[in-house]
C-alpha cells in the first residue's frame, strides 16, 4: 500500500490545495514555522524560491490519482551538493499508511540522481515520533545536532537527520 505513490512537480494550480493542507492543525503543529499560510505567501514562495531554483517541490499522488501532500527540497546549494528535505501529508486518512516513507524514497532518488546532490538533511520536531520512524525507514540517519525552538505549543526540541548519496545508492542496491 505505501509504495503506491508517484511524485509530480508542484504547479501554480496547486496553491489553494497547499495552503489548505498546511493550515490544518494536524499539519501545522508538526512544523517549526506554524503561522497560517496565505495564498499570497505561497505565490511569493513559488516566485522567490521555486522559480529561482532554490526549491523543488512535488505533490504526492496515489496510484488512483488522489493527491495527499507534498515533499520538497529547499535551500538547494548546487555548489555544495546539499539541500534540506521536507514533507507534509495533508490528508488525515493518509497518515500512517507508509506514503511518507515511499514519498521520501522517491524524492531522495530525484535529489541524488536528477539534482546531483551529495547530502540531504532534514529537521523535525522531536515529539513527532512517526516522522522520525518514517525518515529512518527512508534511510536518513540521526546526527548529533539538536536545537530548541519556541512554537505555539511552547518550547520544543528539533532533531536533525541526514543521508548521503553513497548511503542511498547502497540502499538501492540491496
Amino acid at each position: 500500500m505505501g509504495n503506491d505513490i508517484h511524485l509530480r512537480l508542484m504547479t501554480l494550480e496547486d496553491t489553494d490545495r497547499i495552503v489548505t493542507w498546511r493550515n490544518q492543525d494536524f499539519v501545522r503543529k508538526n512544523f517549526i514555522y506554524q503561522e497560517l499560510f496565505t495564498r499570497e505567501g505561497h505565490l511569493a514562495w513559488i516566485r522567490d524560491n521555486v522559480e529561482t531554483g532554490y526549491v523543488v517541490q512535488f505533490i504526492i499522488c496515489l496510484s488512483d490519482g488522489r493527491e495527499i501532500g507534498s515533499v520538497y527540497f529547499r535551500d538547494i546549494d548546487r555548489e555544495a551538493g546539499t539541500a534540506e528535505y521536507g514533507i507534509f501529508i495533508g490528508e488525515k486518512d493518509a497518515l500512517g499508511c507508509g506514503y511518507g516513507t515511499a514519498a521520501a524514497k522517491a524524492a531522495l532518488s530525484y535529489g541524488f540522481h536528477r539534482l546531483g546532490l551529495d547530502r540531504i538533511f532534514l529537521r523535525y520536531l522531536a515529539d513527532n515520533a512517526g516522522a522520525g520512524k518514517s525518515y529512518e525507514r527512508a534511510g536518513f540517519c540521526m546526527t548529533d545536532r539538536k536545537e530548541t525552538v519556541m512554537t505555539q505549543q511552547g518550547e520544543r526540541q528539533v532533531l536533525f537527520m541526514e543521508i548521503s548519496r553513497e548511503r542511498f545508492e547502497h540502499m538501492e542496491e540491496t
